[in-house]
């Protein structure tokens, strides 16, 4: 969604971890997400949480909470009340098109996302934020477009239902009533509450001052008056990783000055680097990332190279002390991917003990994610310009609830 090259309303600890819209890093201990749940005022999603979903839905949860890999809230518990009195909300998560295609990182709102979509047959907005890439990454307008639509091919192809969805482009959509929703938001904010929230510095230019209400008033179904016209209180939810929160504290703060509902969030972890836990995936890092585009052998390379290993130095080593978990990589990206959850926990138990080997657990982790590669990209082969222009097309939705 968001990003931004500096920012102040972070997290600093002493091992000098900073987490905010545009950059995620820690120290050698990892992202401690405890400290960054007390620092951003969010709330823990917790197992009776999690249990209700599933008996609300009438499904088991999904693999990412099941596991805590969404593992904070702000007032998801709101939405499930209303839920189960029969009142309806909707979704909305977004992209910020700099690369020609996604890492899996990218995929993980996504995929969770579709999820949700399914088990509670709501509606869903997906903003592209081709204007954000614009002032921050050096990008002309026309390259910025053409991203979005690239990368919403690959969005579509995570199966998302047409008559349910509605992508936009910002620099395609925002005008009307979605400008109004803006211009309250912008009226509501002093420059110096922006700058303790985002951290603006006299150098920066004014466009990215400008951006903020932009991500904020998707939130407020007043904004797509073509879907929801008539129902100005529904309720949002925002599901996205945990560093987009600041933008939402602003809106939440924002909503009731203005006759809007908060908007509600559920907030995952962050997807590692393959070299480690102490960062997200990188787009601007080849190798710090597997992406959607990469072949086979390209999965099993980087794997094999640089998926950090909490393993011993030697076999006869790990055979007495077995492996660390907590920074092991391939360990990590089975916990999001790896379907199983009997499997997951023999493969966590034996490499911990030291009767599997690393070579053994990142075999396992290649084949896991190079069938979720090639499976995405048979359906990406299968988007089509017309299939994205009937995503973006400004129309009600034939099948918005249920």
């Amino acid at each position: 969604m968001a990003a931004a090259e500096q920012g102040a309303d972070a997290v600093k600890e002493e091992e000098e971890q900073v987490v905010n819209p545009w950059e995620v890093s820690a120290g050698k201990g990892g992202i401690d997400y405890d400290k960054l749940v007390d620092q951003f005022g969010c709330q823990r999603l917790n197992a009776a949480l999690v249990d209700r979903v599933a008996r609300l839905t009438g499904r088991p949860p999904h693999v990412f909470l099941r596991r805590g890999l969404f593992f904070a809230h702000r007032d998801f518990n709101d939405i499930l009340d209303l839920y189960e009195k029969g009142e309806k909300f909707y979704l909305y998560t977004g992209r910020g098109p700099s690369s020609e295609s996604l890492h899996l990182g990218h995929l993980i709102p996504f995929m969770f996302t579709k999820y949700l979509q399914e088990a509670f047959n709501v509606p869903l907005v997906i903003q592209l934020t081709d204007d954000e890439k614009f002032y921050w990454k050096n990008l002309t307008v026309e390259e910025s477009k053409r991203l979005a639509r690239e990368n919403a091919k690959d969005i579509i192809a995570c199966g998302f239902d047409v008559d349910r969805t509605f992508i936009f482009t910002d620099f395609g959509y925002v005008g009307g009533a979605f400008y109004e929703n803006m211009a309250k938001v912008a009226r509501c904010v002093t420059y110096n509450k922006a700058v303790g929230i985002f951290g603006f510095s006299p150098e920066d230019h004014i466009g990215k001052c400008s951006f903020p209400p932009v991500q904020a008033v998707p939130s407020f179904p007043s904004s797509f008056p073509h879907l929801f016209a008539g129902k100005d209180q529904l309720r949002c939810l925002i599901p996205c990783a945990i560093d987009q929160d600041p933008y939402f504290r602003m809106t939440r703060d924002v909503a009731p000055r203005i006759g809007y509902q908060k908007p509600s969030l559920i907030e995952s972890r962050f997807f590692p680097a393959l070299q480690g836990e102490n960062t997200k995936m990188s787009a601007s890092d080849a190798n710090s990332a597997i992406y959607v585009t990469d072949s086979a052998k390209e999965i099993k390379t980087k794997v094999n190279k640089y998926a950090f290993s909490g393993g011993q130095d030697s076999i006869e080593l790990h055979r007495k002390l077995g492996a660390n978990l907590d920074v092991d990589v391939p360990i990590k990206y089975l916990n999001f991917f790896l379907e199983d959850d009997d499997e997951l926990e023999h493969i966590k138990k034996e490499y911990k003990e030291g009767r599997m080997l690393t070579g053994e657990v990142k075999q396992r982790l290649i084949l896991v994610l190079s069938e979720l590669v090639a499976r995405h990209q048979r359906a990406r082969a299968l988007v089509t310009d017309e299939m994205v222009d009937a995503f973006m097309a400004v129309r009600p939705l034939p099948r918005m609830f249920g």
